[in-house]
């Protein structure tokens, strides 16, 4: 039984309560997909929790932004990562800041794990982004009716699972190809031996699907139950509006999940 938690954006608030209720489930293990940073107003406490409560962490865009340099990235998001890398940069505690540089340096595009699901043998790949291009591929549902080429070209890169964030959109990719939201299959999806996914877990700090609630993924037995949360996304949004080099934009859409 493990947890997997992606694109938490700096947002405090969601990640607490995300962590909170999978200690709740008693569950021990959490990966994070990466994009621990960006966008939101607390980036270094986000950092410490997912440093502390994590088995590992991706790495994201965004955390390669404040790391290297943002890229292909809109004015927002560019001026979140510069003011990222500067909280980072201004830590007074040089062991604290020590370690957090050691730690966005070493994270990897790519985790595979072999396993036993309900006894069933399964290959597990864990990305940020997409299994052709870790940190910056977006996949997205209408990739289904639109480029099912591209499609293609990603299952081959799978075994069986893979696991995604990046678009903050929840739901399973099939090789079809089809795609499945989360609500149209009852929150839950049952790993099929024979059957390869795609499985996006949401953002747990910025949802893009219309639904403001924070989103994450547990893993029990053979099943993979999508987990949506309400949270205080007002105080997170406040604290964006009093950072001045933070866009009001990214405050804003916290409200309305887009």
């Amino acid at each position: 039984m493990f947890a997997i938690i992606s694109d938490i954006h700096s947002n405090i608030e969601a990640l607490t309560t995300v962590l909170a209720d999978i200690e709740k489930r008693g569950i021990k293990t959490i990966y994070c997909l990466g994009d621990v940073v960006g966008y939101a107003a607390n980036p270094t406490e986000c950092l410490d929790l997912v440093i502390e409560k994590t088995a590992f962490c991706l790495m994201g865009n965004h955390d390669y932004a404040a790391l290297y340099e943002p890229t292909n990235f809109n004015q927002g998001a560019e001026a979140a990562a510069y003011w990222s890398r500067k909280v980072l940069e201004e830590e007074p505690d040089q062991a604290k800041s020590d370690k957090r540089w050691r730690y966005l340096g070493s994270q990897t595009m790519r985790q595979t794990i072999e396993t036993k699901l309900d006894g069933v043998k399964t290959t597990l790949d864990f990305v940020h982004a997409s299994p052709r291009r870790p940190i910056n591929e977006y996949i997205f549902p209408d990739d289904v009716f639109t480029t099912s080429g591209k499609l293609d070209a990603l299952f081959e890169r799978v075994k069986h699972i893979c696991f995604i964030g990046h678009t903050h959109l929840p739901g399973v990719f099939l090789e079809d190809p089809d795609f499945y939201t989360p609500e149209e299959l009852g929150d839950k999806y049952p790993i099929i031996p024979d059957e390869k996914a795609i499985i996006n877990v949401g953002s747990v700090g910025q949802p893009r699907d219309r639904d403001n609630r924070t989103s994450y993924a547990y893993i029990e037995g053979n099943n993979v139950h999508f987990v949506r949360l309400e949270y205080d996304y007002k105080s997170a949004a406040e604290k964006i509006y009093g950072i001045p080099e933070l866009d009001d934009f990214e405050g804003d859409r916290l409200a309305d999940g887009r």
